[in-house]
């Protein structure tokens, strides 16, 4: 599978709704039949994850220790966002209104999309220039401890 790349920004329509890019549709597995998980993300983003992808995160999950509190408190706070969503024909989801206030989107106004190789991730565009502006000066250092092999 082709992994999600890129970044676009979009308008959200009134009921919530944004298009997700064509070039991301395309990358989607036929498993996963033109539907999204959709749960709170990190540093204040909405995750989509394709239903395949999401049905072996759910197995990994079942995997965890319940009698672990992190393990219970990662679950919780996942699996309570969590929502199935499927593409419309014009190429759209629905992001539930939590959602939407947890990342700070508002119907009628835009939403950026970024592709992150096994999901996608919708920001407030105001939310991610500060997000990016904050931690400009670390990509070389966390490129080495993330990627460097020595």
């Amino acid at each position: 599978m082709a992994g999600f790349k890129g970044q676009a920004a979009y308008s959200v329509d009134a009921k919530g709704r944004v298009a997700i890019p064509a070039k991301m549709r395309t990358a989607l597995n036929p498993e996963a039949k033109n539907t999204f998980t959709v749960t709170r993300g990190f540093e204040k983003c909405v995750f989509l994850y394709p239903l395949d992808h999401w049905a072996k995160m759910e197995s990994e999950m079942r995997e965890l220790n319940m009698y672990n509190r992190e393990s219970r408190n990662f679950l919780r706070t996942i699996l309570m966002w969590a929502d199935e969503v499927t593409l419309d024909a014009q190429g759209r989801i629905g992001i539930a209104k939590p959602l939407m206030e947890f990342a700070g989107i508002s119907a009628g106004g835009s939403a950026l999309i970024i592709g992150s190789l096994d999901h996608i991730e919708i920001w407030d565009p105001e939310t991610f220039d500060k997000y990016v502006s904050d931690h400009v000066d670390e990509y070389d250092s966390l490129a080495e401890r993330v990627m460097g092999h020595g």
